[in-house]
């Protein structure tokens, strides 16, 4: 009884399975027609895809990119009488051909019971995919304008990713495709906005080189480490972003960054002073020295190197800014260990000594809100210290209705 009925069971699979190359024929032949039912023929073809006899098999899955293609056809053949046409459609047809042509040759390439392959789908399939490969790029950029990231990566994705597939080994397009890079940026930007990190880390590598993109293309995977927790990545991201990108602030910026917040502040130095050393009228480098001895409560050396950046750039409006700064935390502490005793012989004169870091001060705070009027955060607050403190009525009323008091 046992054997009956395991040789009914192989009978309806063989049968099942039977069906299912007829469906795919029938699908075929359904696209092929001069008005095709699509939805017929991918009702068919999707049912074989999934299906255990017939989803193995390179020929159905040629037949499914078959049918993509024709769709593809169809739309086009549409546009070119100016007729209405679905341009989605178009855009879709050609990221699905690349889907099943794709997945066609990886089945094709596997080698017979003789140990033998005949992949006779490549030449052809390849051909088609060169082709329609453009437009892989234009529907990416479709769905990236309307902010739909998730479709715009998936494009942008399969045109990285399809570049090293073995069907395009002669075109060698990861060394040949010029746009290669910018599209990877797209990737990584779309992959970056919708926070898909591991996404972003596989492709910004390939733009890193780009000479238009290559710096944020890095920034991105910087992004993505410090996001993870990955600190030990991310500062070597960093570091690898200066050494490519040395005028790129960003990621010298971020590093003397990491390393005050760490109170690594002898690491900064050595690191910053290496900078100088290249570039010794770099003013973002001459700026961050004097960023690290400020931090470092090295008055005197800030001022030193605040005073040489703006020697090099009179319109760094942040080195002003911690200029005025400076000078306002030496009046602070100088004023904490003066005398308050107005009787003491010591009171004038030191009283002097504040006021005169009060207007060493000032001009800095004021030159900085002539070059960012905007950015009140470099001067408002400055000022607001620095009027007070010179008794400059006028002046000191107009900041504080900026500050709404």
């Amino acid at each position: 009884m046992k054997r009956v009925l395991f040789s009914i069971v192989l009978l309806m699979t063989a049968t099942l399975s039977f069906s299912q190359v007829k469906a795919v024929k029938e699908a075929k032949s359904i696209a092929n027609e001069t008005n095709p039912d699509f939805g017929k023929a991918e009702q068919l073809i999707n049912a074989a895809l999934k299906d255990a006899g017939t989803k193995d098999d390179a020929a159905t899955w040629d037949v499914a990119g078959f049918i993509q293609k024709r769709i593809n056809e169809k739309q086009m053949e549409s546009a070119y009488l100016r007729k209405p046409y679905d341009t989605i459609k178009v855009f879709n047809s050609v990221l699905n051909m690349y889907k099943y042509y794709l997945k066609c040759d990886e089945l094709a390439q596997i080698p017979d019971e003789k140990g033998k392959i005949k992949n006779r789908y490549r030449k052809p399939n390849a051909a088609t995919l060169l082709v329609e490969r453009p437009n892989l790029i234009n529907g990416g950029i479709h769905y990236f304008n309307q902010d739909k990231n998730e479709e715009a990566l998936s494009f942008f994705t399969m045109y990285i990713d399809a570049s090293s597939s073995p069907m395009f080994e002669k075109e060698n397009l990861l060394k040949t495709d010029t746009l290669l890079s910018q599209i990877a940026y797209y990737a990584a930007l779309a992959a970056a906005k919708m926070e898909n990190y591991p996404a972003v880390l596989k492709y910004a590598p390939y733009a890193e080189d780009d000479k238009e993109v290559g710096k944020y293309a890095m920034e991105f995977i910087s992004t993505a480490y410090k996001t993870e927790g990955d600190t030990v990545k991310w500062v070597v991201s960093l570091k690898n972003g200066i050494q490519k990108y040395p005028d790129h602030a960003f990621f010298f910026g971020h590093l003397i960054d990491y390393y005050s917040n760490t109170n690594k502040y002898d690491e900064a130095m050595k690191f910053s002073d290496e900078m100088l050393q290249k570039d010794p009228d770099n003013t973002f480098y001459l700026y961050v020295k004097g960023y690290l001895h400020h931090n470092m409560k090295e008055y005197d050396n800030a001022i030193d190197f605040y005073k040489k950046t703006i020697a090099t750039d009179s319109n760094y409006a942040e080195a002003y800014s911690n200029l005025g700064l400076v000078y306002v935390q030496k009046a602070q502490e100088f004023a904490d260990s003066a005398t308050a005793d107005m009787n003491s012989p010591k009171y004038a004169q030191e009283q002097e000594t504040i006021k005169k870091f009060y207007e060493e001060a000032r001009p800095c705070y004021e030159k900085a809100r002539e070059l960012k009027p905007e950015q009140q955060d470099l001067w408002i607050q400055g000022l607001y210290r620095t009027y007070y403190n010179l008794n400059m009525g006028t002046e000191f009323e107009e900041i504080e209705k900026l500050m709404g008091f």
